[in-house]
């Protein structure tokens, strides 16, 4: 396994797209919604039918995302440095592409709860709405949070290589083990960078053809990490659930446990040891076109996948269009057919409307700020960028993104104002940074 010279790889566009697909699959699977007493509610379908907690092992691969991310960051960040230009236009580039499209989301979802209070929709299932369409959005402040750390890591993989996420994933299980004996839940939190980091590291490495040396280190990484896992589970104080189960006295993923990390290596090497006989069938033309396009959707489409749950259960539970299976009985399981044939109809045009909307903010963000586009001072050098509203201002998102996905968009029938003011102020605060331009040349960011 080589290291990768080209910056584009379709085998791990197509990796995000298929991750991205099964969280959504598995979202609309699994999430089971009741309708009683002019109220909606849902079923704990894996804490009340406990086999179907095997499903989870399948539709766990929020690892293979990060993985991906990690491999496309190095790529981007690598030959952006190699183009003469410096982190902040980078951070501020890559940060921008992640909040517009999500300050569209939160916008819409804000605008929908005030027109809910407007019509006096009862207040348990706003509630239970604002969480649904937020659940979501916990992905996001981490992954900023590794982005702006993307130039640091970086560094770091470049002196001590596979050290770097071994040490992160060691620290992991130690916290882990920290929080089980001395439950000490708040230390879990560091987790959230520890174990996800690990992976975006392993994304690294893996695109410097690390992975592959030694020739058996992929086998064991598979085999160890399949091995550990069973041993956690079967073993170790560890849930079988590698998605969050309310009742459950440890949780797999709110923060990502020691079990999760071992499923997660073991995942990694199946999906690495795949790149080569999937990258000959993307050599088509046709596949790659396909890929990329399906690959410039996967934002829009992980924000807005739960939408159309609430659109559907909407229209037909209240109005007793279709009855309200019995989790989870032979009817709820054949309804599942097409019920996902119907949301992913639903989804269509709403990606559509959010994708070309959110490309025409981005484009003009990025005609305002010069954001992506390297600066030069009169000698040629790369010119210093006032960057300053970058970090507050990704902060301060993350933490009013963090809030949406614990709280939803509306906790106890009522809008969440401070979550939304934060969110608001750090999302302007990253809109209106913008590179210092000394001089006329200017050098377009890498493709």
């Amino acid at each position: 396994m080589a290291p990768r010279t080209s910056e584009r790889n379709p085998y791990v566009d197509l990796l995000r797209v298929f991750s991205i697909g099964m969280v959504v699959l598995g979202h609309w699977m699994l999430t089971s919604l009741t309708y009683s007493d002019g109220a909606f509610s849902t079923a704990n379908i894996l804490g009340d039918v406990h086999w179907t907690q095997w499903f989870t092992l399948l539709f766990q691969v929020i690892p293979l995302f990060f993985l991906a991310g990690g491999y496309s960051a190095a790529a981007s960040w690598s030959a952006h440095l190699a183009a003469g230009g410096r982190a902040g236009e980078w951070l501020l580039s890559r940060a921008q592409r992640l909040l517009l499209p999500t300050a569209l989301y939160v916008g819409v979802a804000t605008l929908a709860v005030l027109a809910c209070l407007g019509l006096g929709v009862d207040v348990r299932t706003m509630s239970l709405a604002g969480w649904a369409v937020a659940l979501q959005l916990w992905f996001l402040p981490v992954y900023l949070g590794l982005l702006l750390l993307t130039p640091a890591l970086h560094a770091a993989h470049r002196r001590w290589g596979l050290a770097v996420p071994a040490v992160l994933g060691v620290l992991g299980v130690a916290v882990d083990a920290v929080v089980i004996e001395a439950h000490t839940t708040p230390l879990g939190w560091l987790n959230y960078l520890l174990v996800w980091g690990a992976l975006y590291q392993v994304g690294f490495c893996w695109r410097d053809g690390l992975l592959g040396r030694p020739r058996l280190l992929l086998p064991a990484l598979g085999l160890g990490g399949a091995l550990a896992y069973g041993l956690l589970v079967g073993v170790g104080p560890f849930p079988l659930c590698l998605i969050g189960v309310s009742g459950q006295r440890l949780d797999n993923t709110a923060p990502p446990s020691a079990a999760l990390l071992a499923f997660a290596l073991a995942q990694t090497a199946v999906f690495v040891a795949l790149e080569p006989p999937v990258e000959r069938l993307l050599r088509r033309p046709r596949a790659v076109r396909t890929v990329t396009r399906a690959n410039a959707l996967v934002m829009i489409v992980y924000l807005w996948h739960m939408v159309p749950v609430l659109i559907l259960g909407a229209a037909l539970y209240p109005t007793h269009a279709i009855a309200v299976p019995t989790p989870v009985d032979t009817e709820w399981w054949l309804l599942r057919i097409p019920w996902i044939a119907a949301l992913t109809l639903l989804l269509a045009p709403l990606v559509a409307g959010a994708g070309a909307l959110s490309a025409a903010l981005l484009a003009r963000s990025n005609d305002r700020t010069g954001a992506g586009a390297g600066t030069r001072d009169s000698g040629g050098r790369p010119a210093p960028q006032p960057l300053l509203g970058l970090l507050p201002g990704t902060l301060l998102a993350g933490y009013a993104l963090y809030r949406f996905a614990i709280k939803g968009f509306a906790p106890d029938g009522q809008l969440p104002l401070t979550a939304l003011a934060c969110f608001a102020a750090g999302t302007a605060l990253v809109l209106l940074c913008r590179p210092r331009v000394s001089g006329p040349a200017r050098t377009p960011d890498p493709p």
